[in-house]
């Protein structure tokens, strides 16, 4: 072999190898999004759970304000059927979106109805309620961590997207960007 046919060896190995590199590190970063989904599901569904408990509690006592309990009971079962949708890809903008906006309108309905809490003295005042209300609060700041945290991956993979080597190979891999919650 002359030294160019050695040199255009080694050229197509360097792209070979640059191009196995490109691909495993986005598959990386796409992985690290969906180790963070999952931990914002586990608060997801932990937060679905406190939310049935407190309605369980306070429901039956105050009939008059069944429009804030029919209210979370909808948004909770569409952040539900939302985060059922993004969890076998959550890498994927469409499902995710749809999360972010599910999610939005479920801790809308969580403040509305911590916010009648608060004005219903009796109820706060008896130690199940308090707990279960307690508890909720506890779920929500944890959530509000994991869903920065999942947040941070999405970016690090969008960055990564957009860097000029990868980019060219992203489209061929078929890697798309993905969304935050």
């Amino acid at each position: 072999m002359t030294a160019w046919q050695w040199a255009g060896v080694g050229l197509a190995a360097l792209l070979f190898f640059w191009g196995v590199g490109a691909y495993t590190r986005l598959m990386a970063l796409r992985n690290a999004i969906g180790d963070a989904f999952v931990q914002l599901d586990a608060h997801l569904k932990a937060r679905a759970e406190a939310c049935d408990k407190l309605l369980a509690a306070v429901a039956p006592r105050l009939p008059s304000e069944q429009a804030t309990f029919d209210a979370l009971a909808s948004a909770q079962a569409e952040s539900q059927a939302a985060a059922q949708a993004a969890r076998p890809k959550p890498w994927s903008p469409d499902p995710v979106g749809t999360l972010a906006v599910a999610s939005a309108l479920h801790a809308a309905a969580v403040t509305r109805l911590l916010s009648l809490l608060d004005h219903q003295a009796e109820l706060r005042s008896e130690p199940e309620v308090d707990a279960l209300v307690s508890e909720l609060k506890l779920i929500e700041r944890q959530r509000a961590f994991t869903r920065q945290v999942f947040n941070q991956a999405v970016g690090q993979y969008n960055e990564a997207l957009q860097q000029f080597p990868t980019r060219v190979l992203a489209n061929l891999y078929g890697f798309i960007a993905a969304r935050s919650v």
